[in-house]
């Protein structure tokens, strides 16, 4: 519920997805939990889709974010 809280009213869009990140990580482990109690391999199969997709849409975010404020974090040392 707390994770829910911080991705509808956070400040920015950068809190927003460590919170969706935070509840798709969670997700993840819940599936692999009912997996392993379930003896069942199509629960793992699943969590491992939905963390290879949780990193390609927080790669994604950075790309974004990083070409958003082109040199905000480089040092010019001439």
């Amino acid at each position: 519920a707390g994770g829910m809280f911080r991705v509808l009213r956070s400040p920015t869009r950068a809190d927003r997805m460590l919170a969706a990140l935070l509840l798709g990580t969670a997700g993840v482990a819940i599936l692999l939990l009912l997996g392993v109690a379930l003896e069942s391999p199509s629960f793992v199969d699943v969590a491992l889709v939905f963390a290879l997709l949780a990193l390609v849409i927080s790669v994604a975010f950075v790309r974004t974010a990083w070409s958003a404020n082109p040199g905000e974090d480089q040092h010019d040392d001439s």
